[in-house]
């Protein structure tokens, strides 16, 4: 870690930056993000396996573009976030400081998109055995098994939101669940209203989510968001040929192949 503090600390001495946002200690043994804003704060920066939190979730921030050019301490799924996030214009790559830091705490710098992609591309997603193990576990399951199984996931969500606002892809200024006039889908927590949400959330990431899991790991009652969306993933591979984990173009479901499947829709 002493190479990414040591840029870390340049870029705000040089007023390169103004904030740069990272890990720190957390409560019991936890690790949380931080915004430095003055490089003798520096030192607090960590990296460990305890820093899970996409930190790409706070570059789409109001509050954050005010502040100034930002540095971000960016593991491989911060990384996939940025890319994701660049690609649908919602910042400009050139804008930003990246702080690439991999398991080992050792910094990586990439002087564009595409650096950042080959880097992607080299460290594949690697997923645990139990959410593999849970993935086909549904699969195994007829539908009327992976309906009950999501009906009962489903209603143990309190609708605290935990999962929006942990995922950088999350980044629209009114979402639907929070729209009134219309009441689209109802603010209770309820089996209907958790099924809307929940299904509706999943189809605005189907073909964008980066797999980071940090929905999944704010989710305080543990819905296992992250497997509903690894599963659309592997759908979208089959049905569609897309196998690239990220397009800066032609998304999946935002274009139209004369070449498609259709078979699957029934």
């Amino acid at each position: 870690m002493d190479r990414v503090k040591q840029k870390a600390r340049d870029l705000l001495d040089s007023n390169k930056v103004q904030v740069v946002i990272g890990y720190e200690e957390g409560t019991d043994g936890t690790a949380r993000p931080v915004f430095i804003m003055d490089s003798k704060n520096i030192d607090k920066l960590i990296f460990n396996d305890r820093c899970y939190h996409n930190l790409a979730v706070y570059l789409t921030k109001v509050e954050v573009e005010k502040i100034g050019r930002v540095a971000v301490e960016a593991s491989l799924n911060t990384l996939k976030g940025i890319v994701k996030l660049a690609s649908e214009g919602q910042f400009v790559f050139e804008d930003i400081d990246i702080l690439g830091v991999n398991r080992n705490g050792e910094l990586y710098e990439f002087a564009s998109l595409d650096e950042v992609i080959d880097y992607i591309d080299q460290h594949p997603v690697e997923y645990s055995p139990e959410e593999i193990s849970l993935l086909r576990k549904i699969e195994s399951m007829t539908r009327e098994e992976r309906w009950e199984y999501w009906q009962e996931e489903f209603s143990r969500c309190i609708r605290c939101y935990a999962c929006r606002a942990a995922c950088p892809n999350c980044y629209c200024d009114a979402c639907i669940v929070d729209i009134n006039q219309p009441q689209w889908i109802s603010p209770t927590p309820d089996a209907l209203g958790n099924l809307e949400w929940h299904i509706i959330r999943a189809m605005h990431l189907a073909g964008r989510c980066v797999n980071c899991g940090a929905c999944a790991k704010a989710c305080p009652v543990d819905i296992p968001l992250n497997i509903l969306n690894l599963k659309l993933a592997e759908e979208i591979s089959k049905n569609f040929g897309i196998s690239e984990e990220f397009l800066l173009t032609n998304y999946p479901l935002a274009i139209y192949d004369p070449n498609d499947k259709e078979n699957f829709i029934k």
